[in-house]
Parts: C-alpha cells; sequence; structure tokens
C-alpha cells in the first residue's frame, strides 16, 4: 500500500468513525424508545423471559440505526428500565411511555419499534392479551393506528 493509499483509508476510517458517533448521537432516542417498549411489552405478562430479553438484543445487534451502540450499554439501559417496572409496574410503565413518547413525531421510526414491540410480545411463543393490550397503548402514546399491527 502506498503513503496515499494509508492516509486515504486512515480518512475513511475516520469518516466511518465519526458517522457512527453521529449516528449513536441522533438515535439515542430511538434506542431509549426500543428499549422501554420492549420492557413494558415483556412485564405487561408479569414476567420477562430470556427469550425476550435475547429477542430485543438481537434486534438491536442487527438494526442498521441502533448497531452502533455498545451491547453493555445497551443491557445497563434495559436493566435500569427493568428496575423500575420491578419497583412498582405503574410507575414503570409512566416511565416508559414518557421515554417512548419522544419518538412521537417520526411516524417511521415509531412504527418500527412498535413491530419490535410486536416480535417482543411474541418471541416467548404467546402474544397473550396483556402484551397486545400494552403495544396498543403504545400505539395511542405515538398517535400510530392500532389496526396497521391488527391491535383493533
Amino acid at each position: 500500500m502506498s503513503f496515499f493509499d494509508s492516509i486515504k483509508k486512515m480518512g475513511k476510517d475516520a469518516s466511518s468513525k465519526l458517522a457512527g458517533e453521529v449516528g449513536k448521537f441522533k438515535n439515542k432516542d430511538f434506542l431509549h424508545a426500543v428499549i422501554s417498549g420492549c420492557a413494558l411489552v415483556a412485564a405487561s405478562d408479569g414476567s420477562i423471559s430470556s427469550a425476550e430479553k435475547q429477542k430485543m438484543l438481537g434486534f438491536i445487534s442487527n438494526s442498521d440505526e441502533l448497531k452502533v451502540f455498545d451491547a453493555g450499554e445497551v443491557i445497563e439501559i434495559f436493566n435500569k428500565t427493568l428496575s423500575k417496572f420491578e419497583f412498582d409496574y405503574e410507575i414503570g410503565k409512566a416511565e416508559a411511555l414518557k421515554v417512548i413518547a419522544k419518538i412521537k413525531n417520526d411516524t417511521a421510526a415509531s412504527k418500527l419499534m412498535i413491530r419490535v414491540c410486536c416480535a417482543i410480545g411474541a418471541s416467548d411463543g404467546n402474544f397473550d392479551a396483556a402484551e397486545k393490550n400494552v403495544v396498543r397503548i403504545i400505539c395511542r402514546e405515538l398517535g400510530v393506528d392500532e389496526a396497521e399491527f391488527d391491535m383493533k
């Protein structure tokens, strides 16, 4: 590799790193909304299964918008969110909906987050009535028609 090629490569690497950092900052609200929505759906039936946790982590690590986040950071945010539900379900629910509301003006992000929540609800093989009800609440919070997700 020539000297100029190596300088060019260093520039591209720096540019990619910067883009990742900008993406991380730009999508922090979406990350928190996804985690809050997943925690809300997972906690709605009284227990949070490992399948639900794994599905959420899998989505984040495969999402172009969110894979820039460190898995350790995601787990830390998820555990912090879950601790609010463990303290009191209604407090956890109120806090989660407050975080979710931050993406209300981004319809595409809202719909994607709702789809992820539906996948989390179904990940243990039983998308039960309590989980579906929570998805309906999230839809209303975001101003998204719940019929788009077969929730009516």
